[in-house]
């Protein structure tokens, strides 16, 4: 399947330019797009400028056989001090952006009668993680919404999977408070006063581990995986 074209959406930094460049090296013509910072520019919380970017990657480059959904947005605090109006936020990108990419690219893949989406979404989504209930919430939504999403495009060749990360060494951890390295040490040794266990692995994930699951899912070596949530967090889910 490699080959043909694979979009990258929140490709400027992070997990998403580490799987730009994976794909790239698997042999897709790997297109990157965000809001700056890549060769293309989109708002996934804009429904004109997702259609324009979906036209003209499949314009110029060609049809789009892979969709990498790897935009998002973090907003940590406690539940009754974090507002509503980051939730929202939260949604809009985290969650209805990824439904918005993923729409307009499987629109045109039905017709093709084949593709694959991989959405990066957090293993938060499926373990409680104090400080960070909208940041979840925005994160389970995706992954039940894109579980959907492949139930009902299975039969029309197109599969569907979400990538969990747990802690990844990326500038995102520094909206937590601390360095990044000083996050990622507090990652791996845990916090019993927020009910995080530690990482098992004694290691946070490069970008570029994560990277390695979506372009495994993105492959044809899965060609018989859909509706799969793939955590990638050395253990740190217990699960």
């Amino acid at each position: 399947m490699s080959g043909g074209v694979a979009l990258v959406v929140g490709a400027a930094g992070g997990i998403g330019a580490a799987a730009l460049e994976r794909l790239g090296r698997a042999g897709w013509t790997a297109v990157g797009a965000d809001l700056a910072g890549a060769r293309r520019r989109v708002d996934v919380t804009d429904a004109e400028s997702v259609d324009a970017l979906v036209e003209a990657v499949e314009s110029t480059d060609g049809p789009i056989g892979v969709l990498v959904n790897a935009a998002g947005v973090l907003r940590a605090g406690d539940v009754l001090d974090t507002g509503l109006s980051d939730l929202e936020a939260l949604l809009a990108v985290n969650t209805v952006g990824v439904a918005r990419m993923s729409r307009a690219v499987a629109a045109r893949m039905t017709t093709r009668g084949s593709g694959a989406i991989v959405t990066v979404s957090s293993n938060a989504a499926g373990v409680p993680r104090a400080g960070m209930a909208a940041y979840a919430a925005s994160k389970a939504a995706v992954t039940a919404y894109m579980k959907s999403f492949g139930l009902e495009l299975a039969g029309r060749g197109i599969r569907c999977n979400v990538v969990a990360p747990g802690t990844t060494r990326t500038t995102m951890l520094t909206r937590l408070g601390d360095s990044v390295d000083e996050a990622a040490e507090r990652a791996i040794a845990g916090d019993s006063a927020l009910f995080k266990p530690g990482i098992p692995l004694l290691r946070v994930a490069e970008p570029e581990d994560v990277a390695e699951a979506v372009a495994f899912l993105a492959s044809d070596a899965a060609r018989h995986i859909t509706m799969q949530e793939l955590y990638v967090d050395g253990g740190a889910s217990l699960r």
